[in-house]
């Protein structure tokens, strides 16, 4: 179950340092120029909020495990990232957008958490 977690955490971690570490890069602006519509609901505050929760709970996926340090904050920071996805996906779904990304990324964040529980625990 340990390489499991691995696989999944590793998965999860590089979507989430990609989508968090762009959007802390990029403006609002050029954001919603490149498709993402739902910045418009948001203030570029919001959105700095949410991709630097992204990027730490990226590495809130990796390190415990990989130092050995507390490794219980492992399957809490996928449950931040699924608290985050589930959030993505309902924003998603009122703006009539394509739910599907943020949907598999909730579900591979709460796969890491269950996986990682049993690990943990």
């Amino acid at each position: 179950m340990l390489i499991a977690l691995w696989i999944v955490n590793a998965l999860l971690a590089l979507a989430m340092l990609g989508a968090g570490g762009m959007k802390l890069l990029t403006p609002k602006g050029t954001l919603a120029e490149r498709g993402m519509a739902w910045t418009e609901d948001f203030s570029a505050g919001a959105i700095k909020v949410f991709a630097g929760l992204e990027v730490i709970g990226a590495a809130g996926l990796i390190l415990p495990l990989a130092t050995d340090i507390a490794p219980v904050l492992a399957p809490l920071a996928a449950v931040g990232l699924g608290v985050i996805m589930i959030g993505a996906v309902v924003v998603h779904a009122r703006r009539r957008e394509p739910i599907v990304p943020p949907l598999v990324l909730a579900l591979l964040a709460i796969a890491s958490a269950v996986l990682g529980f049993l690990v943990v625990l």
